[in-house]
């Protein structure tokens, strides 16, 4: 039997939507409660090589939200850091936004060329600031992530928050949309580059 219409979810789906929102808010009001904790001005590096400390990260701004990347070795953090292009913009109108990664300046530089990455990025080639924030538990690995910072009038820098990344967690707007599919995201995995399938492009979709 087939039906025109689309309109209805299950109450097993609605019921479970309301409660992972209002798990969400008790977890977002929980992370405020948390209290924070003042780091020091950390020295990093452009992507030029030059220095340039922490609290000149927040370009102006009040706040800064910091993603801590695991270089360009990491497929699944080049997915994170592409999703950013188009949050770029909207993101540094209301805090400081930057991508930190553990390569070199060099590498850094032609890697996020390569990628087209058109926000802010620094290096922490070489310095403790990974490991100090929780996002190095051994040399030479780190995790993926996000950190929040706050900066007082007297110059002061507060960690706010942090969460790390994963496939399905809130950072990635990709997992969510093939939750929605019938096979979910079955065995795909990122990948630096894809075959084109013939999507707008335009490759014959039918879209003009």
């Amino acid at each position: 039997m087939t039906t025109a219409q689309c309109t209805t979810m299950s109450d097993e789906v609605v019921a479970l939507e309301k409660q992972i929102g209002e798990l969400k808010q008790k977890l977002s009001e929980a992370r405020r409660r948390a209290p924070a904790q003042p780091i020091k001005n950390y020295t990093l590096k452009t992507l030029g090589g030059r220095d340039i400390e922490l609290a000149d990260l927040f370009a102006g701004k009040r706040d800064l939200v910091l993603i801590h990347n695991m270089g360009k070795g990491c497929v699944y953090c080049t997915l994170w850091a592409d999703g950013f292009i188009g949050f770029a913009q909207h993101l540094k109108d209301r805090a400081g936004f930057v991508l930190v990664t553990p390569d070199e300046p060099a590498t850094a530089a032609q890697f996020a060329r390569d990628r087209g990455w058109n926000y802010p990025i620094a290096s922490s080639h070489g310095t403790s600031f990974k490991r100090d924030m929780g996002f190095e538990p051994k040399p030479g690995e780190t995790w993926p992530g996000v950190q929040a910072f706050r900066k007082d009038d007297d110059g002061t820098i507060r960690c706010v928050g942090k969460a790390h990344f994963g496939p399905g967690d809130d950072f990635c707007a990709i997992w969510h949309l093939f939750d929605l599919l019938e096979g979910g995201a079955g065995d795909w995995q990122p990948k630096y580059t894809y075959k084109q399938q013939g999507g707008c492009g335009c490759g014959g979709c039918g879209c003009h």
